[in-house]
């Protein structure tokens, strides 16, 4: 896929995104708002410049594979996938309905574009971990982005994934860690206290990137700082605002498992058009 390398244009993208995401959760009725707005800016990084994909070409074997693990957020990867052309924008609206390729958490041979079922949380680095492992072993080309969500670290699975990856010296392994301080039952500092964050991945043995996570150039350059480490596995750490661009989800863990109601829809829309003239005014 051609990359986008203006950043006018990445930031209109991002806008888009967020309000697909609104859009499909007010049709749906169900789904999870902060943490699909917030990670709008990395997946906009991720498949619009980042990764080596081909759209008409779901399964070409040279691919980037992206694993979300923390799945509850797909409707952000649903939307990233139907604007790069992997389907049309259209099914984006059928979002958690009866007989959709879009179901409430992603299925692998469902809907193209989605390398792995996720659903449980704590097994996404496993599995990229797994694929890792695989393309090291067959001197492949092709790099593994794990998508992870900071709550998920409660799970010990994601550190039994970190220390073999660091075993084996995965440097074809990028993390990326939606750092967004919320999860279901509240803020994950009062819920099970991840901190000191970075300084455990190091302790694991990970080289640690920290990151704003709504800058497209930083996500951008520390995806390309992770090529260049080759013996060991990169963890991205992207501080993200959930709900970010919608002042009355921004930083409010009630909004991680729920859809806006009509009302909530049209006053987020709204938000984010004035977002988008914004950046229309801005000189890059």
């Amino acid at each position: 896929m051609k990359r986008m390398t203006n950043m006018k244009q990445l930031r209109f993208m991002a806008n888009i995104i967020r309000q697909d995401v609104v859009r499909m959760l007010y049709e749906a009725k169900s789904g999870h708002s902060a943490g699909s707005i917030g990670l709008a800016d990395i997946f906009t990084a991720l498949y619009f410049n980042v990764l080596y994909h081909n759209p008409e070409k779901p399964d070409w074997p040279d691919r980037d594979r992206l694993i979300l693990s923390n799945g509850h957020v797909c409707p952000v990867l649903y939307s990233a996938l139907a604007n790069a052309g992997y389907f049309p924008k259209e099914e984006l609206m059928t979002l958690r309905k009866l007989n959709s390729m879009l179901q409430g958490h992603p299925h692998r041979g469902t809907l193209p574009g989605i390398e792995n079922s996720s659903g449980p949380l704590g097994q996404g680095l496993s599995q990229a971990v797994g694929m890792a492992i695989v393309a090291k072993a067959e001197r492949k080309r092709w790099r593994v982005y794990a998508m992870l969500s900071d709550g998920e670290h409660n799970e010990g699975q994601t550190w039994e994934a970190a220390m073999l990856a660091a075993k084996y010296k995965l440097g074809n392994l990028t993390a990326i860690i939606d750092r967004n301080n919320i999860q279901i039952d509240g803020y994950t500092e009062e819920v099970l206290p991840l901190e000191p964050f970075a300084d455990k991945y190091r302790a694991f043995g990970w080289n640690v990137i920290d990151v704003d996570g709504h800058n497209i150039k930083k996500i951008i350059d520390a995806c390309s700082e992770s090529k260049a480490v080759y013996e060991r596995p990169t963890v991205i750490i992207a501080h993200t605002i959930p709900g970010k661009g919608v002042p009355f989800m921004e930083n409010l863990f009630e909004w991680h498992g729920k859809p806006p109601t009509k009302e909530q829809a049209d006053e987020a829309t709204r938000d984010l058009e004035a977002i988008k003239k914004t950046i229309d005014e801005d000189e890059e």
